[in-house]
């Protein structure tokens, strides 16, 4: 639960210190611009305050990995929520009250997460699980995105290092694979879920994982 906090925290960061210009470019979410991946931040942060409020009488059936499941195609920015985020962006007009909604709604998802009882169990998307686990597999969705938010932005902070390790912990066992030991965590995380093509001397050395790449997580 504190590594969701410092990565979320983090994220949130990067996007304040973002200049209006910034909100222009490209993220590194196919189909979205900077804008679009700040406001499905928005609706991230709305989907923890929900699922914190969410209790759940039954016994778990996910937990911070399993939580998470490999698609078959890479998002195209053409689904229909997918396309509604982008409208949605595009009606703030205002930079700023991206920003400011954000760092409205994202800053009570982290009050609540860290008031949250990790043992109480809680339902989202038709499964139930603990709410430490619950945060627990959202450093995987901060670190991605975090990833995201930067992809056209050299000079902006990166993630943690510690979620940057956690999250490639996760997408080894979400994918039941391992990479290489000489890859770095980021580098790792991006090949892994397409976000980069791996060069000719990365795909020697991702053998036979390379053909199975990428892993869309979901």
């Amino acid at each position: 639960m504190d590594l969701f906090s410092r990565s979320w925290t983090a994220l949130r960061t990067a996007v304040a210190e973002l200049s209006d210009e910034d909100f222009a470019r490209p993220s590194g979410c196919a189909g979205w611009l900077v804008r679009d991946l700040v406001c499905h931040l928005i609706i991230d942060a709305q989907d923890v305050l929900i699922t914190l409020v969410t209790p759940a009488d039954t016994e778990p059936t996910r937990d911070a990995v399993t939580y998470w499941e490999v698609a078959e195609t890479p998002p195209t920015g053409d689904d229909p929520l997918d396309a509604l985020i982008v409208r949605l962006a595009a009606a703030y007009e205002d930079p700023g009250l991206l920003k400011f909604h954000l760092d409205d709604l994202g800053s009570a998802a982290g009050r609540a997460a860290e008031l949250a009882d990790p043992t109480v169990r809680v339902g989202t998307r038709d499964v139930v699980l603990t709410t430490g686990d619950y945060l627990s597999a959202y450093v995987l969705e901060w670190t991605l995105h975090h990833l995201d938010l930067i992809a056209h932005l050299p000079n902006a902070a990166e993630p943690p290092t510690e979620g940057l390790a956690r999250t490639r912990e996760m997408l080894e066992k979400i994918a039941g694979t391992t990479f290489p030991s000489s890859f770095s965590d980021k580098d790792a995380l991006l090949i892994g879920t397409g976000r980069r093509t791996p060069t000719e001397t990365e795909k020697a050395e991702l053998g036979e994982l390379a053909a199975k790449l990428p892993f869309v997580i979901g």
